[in-house]
């Protein structure tokens, strides 16, 4: 890519398939992920209605990194209430980060999450929380280097199948 300079700003209705693109994107490249490498097959058409509905929610934006206007990076900001018992009573849960593999280690990521800062401050959030996946150990110095530290784990546990015992407990329910 050429060194044509880097713009960042919200996205629009009109952005929405090279969000669609970017965020599949996203979810292939953790293809063998427990969580994310399960991708449905209408994972496309199904994407077009759940991002659209994203960009028209009030409490979170869509960044976009641009270059030479090619979009080149993404992240999601979601305005999100946190514990009643606990402080700070909102956050930024930042998700969706994606940069296009050829534009990493060029500042996007960075230039992103400034844009991502504005947007709390604009909204008087003072915290910012993300889920980062353990399979990637770049994704995790980046994180580290951005000043985001690990508070906590997200753990998985599978069950064995159980679909047909549930439709017989709910349908034995119901008859009572």
């Amino acid at each position: 890519m050429t060194n044509t300079s880097l713009a960042v700003r919200r996205a629009r209705l009109d952005d929405l398939n090279a969000i669609v693109e970017m965020r599949l994107a996203l979810l292939r490249e953790y293809g063998d992920h427990p969580l994310y490498g399960n991708l449905r097959a209408d994972a496309r058409e199904r994407a077009v209605d759940l991002f659209r509905a994203q960009l028209l929610t009030p409490n979170e934006t869509m960044l976009l990194a641009e270059r030479g206007g090619v979009v080149v990076g993404l992240m999601r900001c979601v305005e999100s209430p946190a514990s009643p018992l606990l402080f700070p009573e909102r956050f930024c849960y930042v998700s969706s980060v994606y940069v296009r593999p050829a534009e990493r280690r060029r500042g996007i990521l960075r230039a992103l999450l400034s844009a991502a800062e504005s947007w709390c401050d604009e909204h008087g959030i003072t915290e910012m929380r993300l889920h980062s996946a353990t399979t990637s150990p770049e994704a995790a110095s980046a994180w580290d280097a951005l000043g985001f530290e690990v508070v906590e784990h997200v753990r998985r546990r599978a069950l064995p199948a159980v679909t047909g015992a549930l439709q017989s407990e709910h349908s034995h329910v119901e008859a009572r």
